[in-house]
């Protein structure tokens, strides 16, 4: 059996390896994927969003099955130019995708359909949304209706901050046509947790949850990233409060999705926030997160192949998802200035002793060599029985990759070991 991941990222590099677990499996192709998942993929060079190139790939090649992993392709219909050519895919169609591609529709879908959220206002243009500022409460926050590489929320803790934020949006056009909508909204308080779900559009079986950790510094310093690390599960999400989630946000949410004809399969993400009043919902993705997949695969005892079809199918119903009961550490290794400005192509070092434990992000092959080609190089990760033992593991791993310039959190799980004592 043929296998085509689109995309080259970690998130990527974890759902290959996870993949290759399967024995029916006879090849993995990794479109473009990056130097560092050469021994797990076979590597094209045919971009994340280049769909029409993907079709023909996938046609000429006889690729039994399709996982488009990455946001934009998702949203740009990926999936539905695959299905069409015969390819089954894992991942919502263009009509599903939305509901991470537009802040402005899940805002609206969660507000028809009461599922709970921040408060929030919708501009089309600044000097309406700055007006509104002059009353809003602060801290508030700032989104860009579209996708954004994961930059497009921003907080302001100042009134001065929340204008500054909506002119370079909407004026200044940092994140293109996708701050020509922006949503304001309440700012939330509380633990924030990352469930993702697998859903056939009928039935959602939510994954292990576990904790993000965005800022780039120790100590949650530093700017917003792409994710410096995540452990899981989240000790903050008990069964509880799953419970409550599974029955005022994730069903209702694919109940809606069918209701407005957009409905979704594929791997759904629920961004949440635990607030004093109870679970809401912060954001929707579209796809499996990074790095929390970094976290989230490796504890899936279940065959990943098997309940991917599952959801294509609308059989995932009738297909077991067990995960482990153990725990699991990530933690980033990235590249010095990161999330700003950083210097690449330094020679890249990962001890065959950890190799299946690391998942690469930012790398490409010069000749044999392997080099840094990106901000978040590569995540480390471990599984153990407890999450103080991960973390250990996982940072004694650390220890046999190297580059130059190399940067990483020191405190990954700090915090979740902080709640599981109970501090």
């Amino acid at each position: 059996m043929k296998v085509m991941v689109v995309g080259g990222g970690g998130r990527e590099h974890a759902i290959i390896k996870k993949l290759k677990e399967n024995k029916n499996i006879t090849e993995i192709f990794a479109l473009p994927g990056n130097g560092g998942m050469a021994n797990d993929a076979t590597l094209v060079d045919i971009g994340a969003k280049d769909i029409e190139a993907q079709v023909k790939f996938a046609t000429d090649n006889r690729i039994d099955y399709a996982v488009v992993a990455p946001d934009d392709p998702l949203v740009l219909g990926a999936v539905d130019a695959l299905t069409t050519a015969g390819i089954p895919c894992f991942g919502p169609n263009k009509a599903a995708a939305i509901i991470e591609g537009s802040k402005v529709f899940s805002k609206n879908l969660m507000k028809k359909y009461g599922i709970p959220t921040a408060e929030y206002e919708v501009f089309s243009n600044a000097e309406d949304a700055i007006k509104y500022l002059e009353t809003a409460p602060i801290p508030t926050v700032i989104k860009a209706d579209g996708l954004a590489l994961g930059k497009g929320v921003i907080i302001a803790e100042t009134r001065d901050d929340a204008v500054n934020a909506v002119r370079s949006m909407m004026e200044d056009k940092v994140f293109g046509d996708s701050g020509n909508n922006i949503v304001i909204e309440e700012f939330l308080t509380g633990p924030e947790v990352s469930v993702l779900s697998f859903t056939d559009g009928k039935t959602v079986i939510p994954m292990v949850s576990s904790m993000d950790h965005k800022r780039a510094l120790d100590g949650d310093k530093g700017l917003n990233t792409g994710g410096m690390g995540t452990v899981a599960p989240n000790p903050y999400y008990t069964d509880d409060i799953a419970k409550t989630c599974m029955e005022t946000i994730f069903i209702p949410t694919v109940e809606a999705m069918n209701k407005e004809g957009r409905s979704f399969k594929g791997c759904l993400y629920f961004g949440l926030m635990l607030t004093p009043k109870g679970p809401k919902v912060i954001e929707y993705n579209c796809r499996f997160g990074d790095p929390e997949t970094q976290v989230v695969l490796p504890l899936l005892e279940s065959d990943l192949l098997t309940v991917m079809q599952a959801t294509t199918n609308g059989t995932l119903a009738d297909t077991e998802v067990k995960f482990k009961n153990g725990a699991a550490a990530c933690v980033v290794m990235a590249s010095k200035g990161y999330p700003q400005k950083y210097d690449s192509g330094f020679e890249l070092k990962i001890d065959d002793t950890v190799a299946d434990k690391v998942y690469v992000a930012g790398a490409k092959l010069d000749g044999d060599i392997l080099k840094t080609a990106g901000g978040r190089v590569l995540g480390v990760t471990d599984t153990a029985e407890n999450l103080e033992t991960a973390l250990k593991k996982a940072y004694e791993n650390v220890k046999l990759v190297s580059f130059q310039n190399a940067f990483y959190r020191n405190d990954i799980g700090a915090k979740a070991l902080k709640a599981i004592k109970g501090e």
